[in-house]
């Protein structure tokens, strides 16, 4: 059995340590925001935060994250920046890639909320989306810097 921390919430699951961490939050706690994309860590449809940095779940064993707090799109607060920016500039067109972009995201902007769009948008770089609403997402990181330095955060 290995313990997990899951959106604040705790689980015991009965599966081998090397189980990627994306079919344990998929398949055994029923967590489907998180994506399944390439399955190799290159795409960013399964990001999730591992102690509040942004990780490819499809590439972490589950044991690796034993006793870590994991937080997945579903765990994002409602009210939290990037997702107030992706709703005000519906950045969504099909949307499967977009809850590792907006984890992705939130990661970066919860380590230096006072950095700059366009060094984001850079960092951004290798979170791919397969409808190409690249132009959408970047007024959504503009917006959701905003929304964060507006309420000081």
């Amino acid at each position: 059995m290995i313990s997990l921390n899951v959106n604040g919430k705790d689980y015991k699951v009965d599966v081998p340590g090397d189980t990627p961490l994306l079919w344990v939050l998929r398949e055994e706690l029923e967590l489907t925001g998180t994506k399944f994309g390439c399955g190799i860590g290159e795409c960013g449809s399964c990001t999730v935060h591992v102690d509040g940095k942004a990780e490819r779940s499809c590439s972490v064993p589950v044991s690796d994250v034993a006793g870590k707090k994991i937080t997945t799109i579903e765990g994002l607060p409602e009210n939290h920046p990037v997702k107030r920016a992706w709703i005000e500039e519906q950045v969504v067109q099909c949307g499967y890639c977009q809850p590792g972009v907006m984890m992705q995201l939130a990661s970066l902007l919860n380590q230096d909320p006072h950095s700059e769009a366009e060094k984001i948008v850079e960092e951004m770089d290798d979170v791919i989306c397969r409808c190409g609403t690249y132009a959408r997402m970047k007024r959504g990181i503009q917006t959701a810097i905003q929304i964060m330095r507006k309420e000081g955060k």
